[in-house]
């Protein structure tokens, strides 16, 4: 009989899969390089000094965090960096740099690290710190128009201002700028919001590298595509629909934010679920809302329901028999 040692045995199913976190952060990343090269052409240079600071304060608060409490460091899976790209994605380029430095420290302390860190916060870290920047309502909501010359850390001052699409779509009219130019992103908003074909290009690059799933996007996309059809406000239906799922935030919180593992719903069900949720809540408030925006707060919405959603689209166990508590066959 051959004796073996040091063989630990669990039970099964036996997986062997070569990703992990850091793999995974690594791809999300990349996908996340197109949005911030449009940013920069947009935005100018200033663009990397708000992304980078945003990057930098996010890693440091965590590695600051995990020193404090004596545990064990975990800046090197890439999650703090991947939070600081998207929470600098969703900021003007015009905010003073303390401004992702505050966001990145509620994201990263509160939200993530005060909840065990990693996979055990229940919300989106990057929108909730960008929902705690709106306290800064001002600061939050000052769009420059596009390739205007900013400093790279000075703040700056007696900038050209122009309106969003979804501000100029809030009164129920058409944007100024074509669907053209929002696909591409000419357009006034946040860093990494403004160009749907960047995102989309980064989406396609994690479905092919499996990282997410088509079923949330769908369903966030499709839903909001379907209600501003049907409910035009008086406006060309394709034209108002196209408008809408190319302006604003939509497009990043559908591919990047709403598939985050963490606070998204693990069932197949659930994750069409959560998607229309999400589709739903964005269009109610850009509708009635005070503010020209709800992809943050709707995301942010579900992130609270996605318990139920997974306890509520759980499949029943193979053999079980409806409505007797642990039958199972003939």
């Amino acid at each position: 009989m051959i004796e073996l040692k040091n063989v630990t045995v669990s039970s099964s199913p036996h997986i062997r899969n070569e990703n992990d976190t850091r793999s995974i952060m690594t791809d999300v990343i990349i996908a996340l390089m197109p949005a911030l090269a449009l940013g920069i052409f947009v935005f100018g240079p200033r663009a990397i000094t708000v992304t980078s600071v945003s990057v930098i304060s996010a890693i440091f608060f965590e590695w600051l965090y995990r020193k404090l409490l004596k545990k064990p460091s975990t800046i090197g899976d890439c999650s703090a960096a991947v939070t600081g790209i998207l929470l600098a994605y969703c900021l003007p380029v015009t905010v003073p740099l303390w401004v992702p430095a505050v966001g990145t420290g509620f994201a990263i302390i509160l939200v993530k690290q005060l909840y065990g860190g990693i996979g055990k916060n229940f919300m989106n870290p990057a929108l909730a710190g960008r929902a705690f920047l709106f306290s800064y309502p001002v600061i939050m909501t000052t769009w420059v128009k596009p390739h205007t010359p900013l400093p790279l850390f000075l703040n700056p001052v007696d900038v050209v201002t122009a309106a969003t699409p979804l501000a100029q779509m809030k009164s129920g009219m058409m944007p100024g700028a074509s669907v053209f130019d929002m696909a591409l992103g000419q357009v006034g908003g946040c860093i990494g919001e403004t160009s749907a074909l960047a995102i989309l290009a980064g989406g396609i690059y994690l479905l092919y590298r499996k990282v997410i799933t088509p079923r949330i996007p769908t369903a966030f996309l499709g839903t909001v595509a379907i209600l501003t059809y049907f409910f035009p406000r008086g406006n060309d239906p394709l034209l108002w629909m196209l408008s809408n799922l190319m302006s604003g935030g939509l497009m990043l919180g559908a591919v990047f934010m709403a598939t985050d593992y963490s606070t998204s719903p693990v069932t197949k069900l659930g994750q069409w679920i959560f998607g229309i949720g999400c589709g739903l809540i964005t269009v109610m408030l850009r509708y009635f809302g005070s503010y020209p925006e709800g992809v943050t707060y709707a995301i942010l919405i579900m992130n609270a329901t996605v318990w139920i959603i997974d306890k509520a689209a759980k499949p029943l166990r193979f053999g079980y028999i409806h409505g007797k508590r642990g039958a199972f066959g003939k």
